[in-house]
């Protein structure tokens, strides 16, 4: 089991980068990801939904033959982390990016007031307070839902001035509210990072869960001795979207570089 592939889904291309966070810290393992780019975005879907689009995902990664699952979107993980583990089978460890996300704001705030942005959905889920709260009582989470900012990433708008203006509609009362931490809470906004950071200026550290996710998922395959050998030959990734595989490339293209190539196809009832 140690050379089957890590399996990662999203909603879309946001979680891309996670897969550039495992990439850095676990060179050696091959991944198969899976954005559901005929469904983006889950943000504002209910539970219900969220959970049954998270099992097909996951059950699918199954039959790929993976050796562990990552959730690398903050709704899903908020709404069907429980879900997707009753649904796979007990030797794949599944791992989410909220209690990542959580330990690294509670890590890095030092007036002990965080910000969280998210989908409608995780920032209604209260999944952040609950996170936050069990590591830090005393912290403060000031949330705000974004939701304008996933499809601005899927349309490549990245850095735009329309993007810019919802960055400040959104963001400026955040920052207003005297956070000196922001957690990235949707694996689509860390594309957004330098927008974000200039609307709320150096003295908020921004967090993106993805590093510490990586690290997470680096203890799970080492309790379970499923690493692969550092040493063994490089690692073949898949890249599958749900739709629009070109558009996926492209904008996928930004920030994976050469290691994406190619985008294969799956469709999900």
């Amino acid at each position: 089991m140690s050379e089957a592939p890590v399996g990662v889904f999203d909603s879309g291309i946001g979680g891309l980068t996670v897969v550039r966070a495992i990439m850095r810290a676990l060179p050696a393992e091959p991944i198969v990801y899976v954005g559901d780019t005929a469904r983006v975005p889950w943000g504002p879907k209910g539970p219900d939904t969220v959970r049954r689009y998270a099992v097909q995902i996951a059950d699918w990664l199954v039959g790929q033959g993976v050796k562990a699952i990552v959730i690398a979107c903050n709704t899903a993980t908020a709404h069907a982390i429980d879900a997707v583990r009753a649904a796979v089978p007990p030797t794949v460890p599944v791992i989410g990016v909220i209690e990542p996300g959580a330990r690294a704001a509670v890590a890095a705030t030092r007036d002990r007031h965080v910000g969280v942005i998210g989908t409608a959905g995780t920032v209604a889920s209260g999944a952040y307070e609950r996170a936050i709260g069990a590591l830090a009582p005393d912290v403060a989470v000031h949330a705000r839902a974004c939701p304008l900012f996933v499809p601005l990433v899927e349309e490549g708008w990245t850095d735009h001035p329309a993007t810019r203006l919802v960055a400040r509609t959104y963001l400026d009362g955040l920052r207003d509210s005297g956070v000196d931490t922001l957690v990235l809470g949707c694996t689509h906004y860390p594309l957004l990072a330098d927008v974000i950071a200039d609307v709320v200026g150096p003295r908020v550290t921004l967090v993106d869960s993805g590093a510490e996710t990586a690290a997470a998922l680096a203890r799970a395959l080492d309790e379970r001795g499923l690493r692969r050998d550092p040493s063994a030959p490089p690692p073949e990734h898949r890249f599958v979207a749900t739709d629009a595989p070109e558009a996926f490339l492209r904008v996928g293209q930004r920030f994976l570089a050469g290691a994406l190539r190619g985008v294969e196809v799956v469709h999900f009832a």
